[in-house]
C-alpha cells in the first residue's frame, strides 16, 4: 500500500474515533482504543469489547493499526488507551511522560511460518536467527510487514541477532506495508516465509503456511495495556481507560482470554497474564 495511501486511511480511522468519542449515543460515553493489528484480526476484540461496553454503557472505537502507529497516536494525544506488544517503545512512551499505568495483560509468541516444501531447510531449528540466516542464504521469498508494528520490531531484532540488517531493498525479501492478516495473505500467495503471532497464525487455517520455527525465548510476545497520560493530555478519558485496564485482568476477562479460540481452533490464541510471571 503506497505510504501516502496508508497516511489517508489512517488519519480518516483516527478521524472517525474522534468523532465517535465526541459525539456518542445519548447518555453512552466514548472511549478510543488503538491497538494492534493482531488483537483485531484474530477476533479477540470482538469476543470480549462487547462485554466491557455493556458492563459500563460505554462505546470502544477501536483503531487497529501496527504497534508503531498504535504508539504514535498515543504520543500525540490521540488515543484514551493502547494495547500493544512491543516491550521497548513501550517504556519508551511511559519514559516520555505520555503513557502511565502501563499493565500486563496477555501473551502469545511468534512463529517463523513458511511453504510445506521448506527450500530453506529450516523446519525443526530452536533458533530464530538461524532460520533467518539460512532464508538469507539461500534467497528464498520472505514477507515483511514493514510497518513499524511489534511484528516488525522483532523481525529486526531477529536479523539483528543473524548478524545482518534487514535486506531492504534485495528482490526476494517483501516488505509489504501491511498488517499482519494482509502479510499472511501475501505470503501464503507467494509461497514465502514470514514472521507471525501464533494468535493471528491460528485464525487462518485456510492458510497453506507451516509453522516451521518456534520455542525460541526470543519469539515471546507479551501485550501491554497503557493508558495515555491525561495529565499531558486533558481529553483523555482516563476513568474510562482506568475502567478499560481493570476489565482486562479481571479474572473473569483473563479467563475468556484463555478461553478464546479453543473451541474453534483447537487451542487457545493467548494467554492471560495471571498464567504467566515473566513480565517486560
Amino acid at each position: 500500500m503506497p505510504s501516502r495511501l496508508a497516511h489517508i486511511l489512517l488519519l480518516s480511522m483516527v478521524l472517525s474515533a474522534l468523532l465517535a468519542s465526541a459525539c456518542g449515543l445519548q447518555g453512552e460515553r466514548s472511549l478510543v482504543l488503538a491497538t494492534t493489528t493482531s488483537t483485531y484480526d484474530s477476533g479477540l476484540l470482538d469476543a470480549i469489547i462487547p462485554i466491557f461496553e455493556e458492563e459500563n454503557n460505554v462505546k470502544v472505537s477501536v483503531i487497529a493499526v501496527g504497534t508503531g502507529q498504535a504508539l504514535a497516536l498515543a504520543a500525540r494525544g490521540d488515543a484514551d488507551v493502547v494495547l500493544v506488544h512491543a516491550p521497548e517503545k513501550e517504556k519508551e512512551l511511559v519514559a516520555d511522560g505520555l503513557g502511565t499505568d502501563r499493565t500486563y495483560v496477555m501473551y502469545n509468541d511468534f512463529v517463523v511460518l513458511g511453504p510445506r516444501d521448506d527450500p530453506a531447510g529450516i523446519r525443526g531449528l530452536e533458533s530464530a536467527a538461524e532460520a533467518f540466516r539460512r532464508i538469507a542464504e539461500t534467497e528464498s521469498a520472505f514477507a515483511s510487514r514493514g510497518d513499524e508494528s511489534g511484528t516488525n520490531v522483532k523481525e529486526i531484532l531477529i536479523w539483528n541477532q543473524a548478524g545482518m540488517d534487514p535486506p531492504e531493498g534485495q528482490g526476494w525479501y517483501l516488505s509489504l506495508g501491511q498488517g499482519m492478516g494482509g502479510t499472511l495473505t501475501a505470503a501464503n500467495e507467494k509461497g514465502a516465509y514470514t514472521l507471525s503471532d501464533r494468535g493471528t497464525y491460528l485464525s487462518r487455517p485456510e492458510l497453506d503456511l507451516e509453522v516451521l520455527t518456534e520455542g525460541d525465548e526470543l519469539l515471546f510476545n507479551p501485550y501491554h495495556v497503557i493508558m495515555v497520560n491525561p495529565e499531558r493530555f486533558p481529553n483523555v478519558q482516563a476513568e474510562l481507560a482506568r475502567l478499560f485496564i481493570e476489565f482486562l485482568v479481571s479474572a473473569e476477562t483473563q479467563q475468556a482470554i484463555g478461553e478464546f479460540g479453543i473451541d474453534r481452533y483447537g487451542q487457545a490464541l493467548f494467554t492471560p497474564a495471571r498464567l504467566e510471571t515473566t513480565d517486560e
